[in-house]
C-alpha cells in the first residue's frame, strides 16, 4: 500500500505543475494586439437626399478595414451632441453641418482646403458630401407670375440663398412646401436635393434650375483626436477618394466639387450669427449686409 502511494504521488505533482504552467498569465509578445477604437459621430443639421448619412459612413468605415482598428459610427442630434460636449465627451471624428460652430476650438488642422471650413488660413473642416439649392417649376416657364415656397428644414439658411439669387417667397417647413407645391398652392418651389429625390421617388416630372449664387448645404468632417490623428486622416482620405465620391448617389448627395457656388458660410458661424443672417435675409436690408459673413469660393 505504501508503494502505491509513492508511485502515484510524483505523477500527481507533475500533472499539477503542468496545469499551473499552462494557467500562468503569459507575457504579451505583440502577437495579439488590442484594437484601436475610432469613434465617429454624425450630426445631420440639414436635410439629406435619401437614406442615412450615418449608415453610409458606417459602410465606408467597414470597407476601409484597417487592421487592428475598429470604427464605431453613431448618430447624434445637435442637442445630443451639445449635451455630450458639455460633459466633456467628444468623438475622434465629427461629421456635421451648420449649427455646431462651437466645435472649432477642438478641431485639428487638416491637409485640405475649403473656404467654409477654414479659420485664419487653416483648414479645420472639409465637406465629404454636399447638397444643392434648386428652383423648381412644374412647367418650363420660369417667368410666369406666381407664389414661391421657400423650403426650410434644418440649420441651413435657404432665405440667404433665395435673397442672393433674387427669389422672393414664403419660407415654410420642407414637407409643407413640397406638398403645397404639388397641390398647386405655389407656382414655384425653392428647395434642395431633398425635393429632387422626392420627385424621383414619385416619378413626378419637374423642371429645375440649380442655384449657384450661394450654398451652405455641406456635410463637413473634422478630426478632434490628437492621439488618433494618423488613422483618422487615413479614413478621411478614403472618404474623400474618387471611389467613395462616386457612390454618394446612394444617399442622394453630391461630391462637394460637383456643386456650383459663388458664396458660402463658415461652418463655424455662431448661432447668433445664423439668426442675424436669417433675419437680414427675410427683411428688406440690402445684400451688402450679408456679405460680411460670406466666404468666396
Amino acid at each position: 500500500m505504501k508503494g502505491i502511494v509513492r508511485t502515484v504521488l510524483p505523477f500527481a505533482l507533475i500533472a499539477a505543475l503542468v496545469i499551473a504552467v499552462i494557467c500562468l498569465p503569459r507575457e504579451n509578445t505583440g502577437s495579439a494586439r488590442e484594437k484601436t477604437i475610432v469613434e465617429i459621430w454624425n450630426v445631420d443639421t440639414f436635410e439629406g437626399g435619401k437614406g442615412s448619412r450615418t449608415a453610409f459612413l458606417n459602410k465606408i468605415a467597414r470597407k476601409f478595414g484597417e487592421e487592428d482598428v475598429y470604427f464605431y459610427v453613431t448618430s447624434y442630434t445637435v442637442e445630443g451632441a451639445r449635451a455630450a460636449f458639455s460633459r466633456g465627451t467628444y468623438p475622434d471624428v465629427l461629421s456635421y453641418g451648420l449649427g455646431l460652430g462651437e466645435i472649432a476650438e477642438r478641431c485639428l488642422v487638416l491637409p485640405y482646403a475649403f473656404a467654409g471650413g477654414s479659420i485664419g488660413g487653416k483648414c479645420l473642416a472639409v465637406p465629404w458630401c454636399a447638397g444643392k439649392y434648386m428652383y423648381f417649376s412644374l412647367s418650363d416657364d420660369f417667368d410666369e407670375e406666381g407664389k414661391t415656397a421657400i423650403s426650410h428644414g434644418g440649420s441651413n439658411l435657404p432665405s440667404v440663398a433665395a435673397k442672393l439669387s433674387g427669389v422672393k417667397g414664403e419660407e415654410i417647413l420642407s414637407e409643407n412646401a413640397y406638398v403645397g407645391f404639388l397641390n398647386g398652392e405655389y407656382r414655384y418651389l425653392f428647395g434642395t436635393q431633398r425635393d429632387e429625390n422626392r420627385f424621383r421617388a414619385r416619378n413626378v416630372t419637374v423642371f429645375c434650375k440649380e442655384v449657384t449664387e450661394y450654398n451652405d448645404l455641406f456635410q463637413y468632417i473634422s478630426i478632434l483626436s490628437k492621439d488618433k490623428k494618423e488613422i483618422c486622416l487615413k479614413f478621411l482620405d478614403n472618404l474623400l477618394s474618387e471611389t467613395t465620391r462616386g457612390s454618394l448617389g446612394e444617399i442622394g448627395m453630391y461630391p462637394s466639387d460637383a456643386v456650383k457656388w459663388d458664396k458660402t458660410l463658415s461652418v463655424f458661424t455662431s448661432d447668433e450669427g445664423l439668426h442675424e443672417l436669417t433675419g437680414a435675409a427675410q427683411s428688406e436690408k440690402e445684400i451688402k449686409f450679408l456679405e460680411k459673413y460670406l466666404k468666396s469660393r
